[in-house]
Parts: C-alpha cells; structure tokens; sequence
C-alpha cells in the first residue's frame, strides 16, 4: 500500500520550497473538527494564493492609476510583514525543512517524522502568513531506501484539494517563468 501511497504523490507536479513545518503525533479528527479544519484550510491557501501571486514586471501601461496600486500592495505587503513578526516571531516557529506536497502527500525528512503508520498533524508556515499555518491530517508512510517519508493526507475536502492543486500550479508556473527568464 505504502508504494502505491508513494506512486500517487510522485506521479503528480508538488509544491517544493524550504518552510516551517512540524509533525505530531494526533488522533483523527472527528467529523466536526475535520468540517472546521478543512474550512480553516481552504481559507488559508485562498489567503497564500493572493499573496504570493505576482504580476508581470514588465507592464506596458505604466499609467498613474498603475503606479498607485504598486504603491499600496507594497504598503500592504509590509503591514502583512508586521502582522506576521507580531503574531508568530521567527523563534516560536518549527525549523525549516524541505518540503514537497501535492493535495494527496508530503514528502519531508524523515527525522521529524514519527514511525510509519501513526497518525499525525502536519503543520505548515507559509512565509507570507507564518501565523496561519496549513494543518493537514495525514497517516506517516516510508519511502524505502531514502532519507524522507511521506504523510498520506486524510479527509481532506475536495475544495481543500482543489486549493492545494492551485497553489502547486502557481509555483510551479513561476518556477517555469524564473527559469524561462534566466535562460534568456
């Protein structure tokens, strides 16, 4: 079961950066707390997406009406800035780690992970709102022979899904853009 886990989450595009992220042991969440986490979920990947979503540098309309609303996202990006570093100072937060993860898995290092087959509530700190981070239900799964293992997400709701693949998009799209641009 654990290859085809691994199979599944390898065979799709994943969101891959270095963030705050721990591991715990927890129970499943019953039905109400699931219904709340997965709310609480598809907000805050709503929340990511509109932050870390960039325009083009390159406008061709370099009109005031444009200029002004470069000005207020930056305005707008430092007070989120505040907000984060009062809410959740970078000394209360887990340690980075290399972290892939689709809407199915997450691939992290297998020393903060607990042993295969327990149940555990991932958590992950997106730098752009490092106060919220993404609680993700999951059951702990080995790749053999490597240094990561794997959390099998569970009860996640579609729209969580739907949300985790957008993101994943996104960066993936941008990771194609940057290397178009370093080609060029």
């Amino acid at each position: 079961m654990s290859q085809d886990i691994y199979r599944e989450f390898s065979d799709r595009v994943a969101y891959e950066a270095l963030l705050h992220a721990s591991c715990t042991l927890a129970d499943a969440p019953d039905a109400r707390e699931l219904a709340l986490l997965n709310e609480r979920n598809a907000s805050l990947l709503t929340t990511v997406g509109s932050l870390t979503e960039r325009r083009a540098d390159t406008l061709e309309d370099d009109s005031a009406v444009l200029q002004e609303l470069t000005r207020i996202d930056a305005k707008l990006n430092a007070v989120i800035e505040l907000v984060n570093r009062l809410a959740l100072p970078s000394a209360a937060l887990p340690p980075r780690v290399e972290v892939r993860f689709n809407a199915w898995a997450a691939e992290l290092p297998r020393k903060i992970l607990p042993d295969p087959g327990k149940r555990v509530m991932l958590r992950i700190h997106f730098d752009a709102c490092r106060a919220l981070p993404l609680e993700l239900p999951g059951q702990v799964v080995h790749a053999p022979g490597t240094q990561v293992g794997l959390v099998a997400f569970q009860g996640l709701s579609e729209g969580v899904r739907d949300a985790m693949e957008r993101l994943v998009f996104r960066q993936h799209r941008r990771q194609v853009a940057e290397a178009r641009q370093m080609v060029r």
